[in-house]
């Protein structure tokens, strides 16, 4: 019925739409295959130099060989660990929001521990690795190394600071 009350111009006008739609996604299809056309070309006659820049050809290859590894497991793996810790979390903080909303003392014994947490940099509670020897922070157990610098680069390098001669 609807098609009924739709005037000719308007089905002119749609069409005309429906047919721009369709060649700027062409062009842009048309454009992407060219650029990787002429990078393939440029990689092969070694004018730009396919160490730094890879090329198509090579790109494709080494992503049809991430399956034979193992790769969709560990995505499985991945995902599996991200949704779980993502529920537990919010759970546990749903949980814990609900606590401190029903308890006025436990919210205001909470309260400045709650404020220092939020001011912290969430990267900077980053759990340990002690197995791994990674920590965000350099101290205990984490055997001087963290996320910017390693401090072993450091304290081998002492003798830089302790033979250093002194300018005055």
């Amino acid at each position: 019925m609807n098609k009924l009350l739709i005037s000719k111009e308007r089905k002119q006008f749609l069409r005309k739409q429906k047919q721009k739609k369709y060649l700027i996604f062409l062009t842009q299809i048309l454009i992407l295959v060219g650029f990787l056309a002429i990078w393939e070309v440029l990689a092969n006659q070694k004018i730009i130099d396919s160490f730094i820049t890879s090329q198509p050809s090579r790109i494709w290859q080494t992503l049809t060989n991430l399956g034979s590894n193992d790769l969709l497991k560990h995505i499985g793996v991945t995902v599996y660990e991200t949704v779980i810790g993502f529920l537990l979390g919010t759970f546990l903080g749903i949980m814990i929001a609900i606590i401190l909303w029903w308890s006025n003392f436990l919210s205001k014994v909470a309260d400045p521990y709650l404020v220092v947490l939020n001011s912290l940099p969430k990267v900077a509670l980053r759990t340990c690795y002690y197995y791994m020897g990674r920590c965000r922070n350099t101290s205990n157990y984490c055997n001087g190394s963290s996320n910017f610098f390693n401090c072993n680069d450091f304290r081998e390098r002492k003798w830089f600071f302790k033979n250093r001669q002194r300018s005055h």
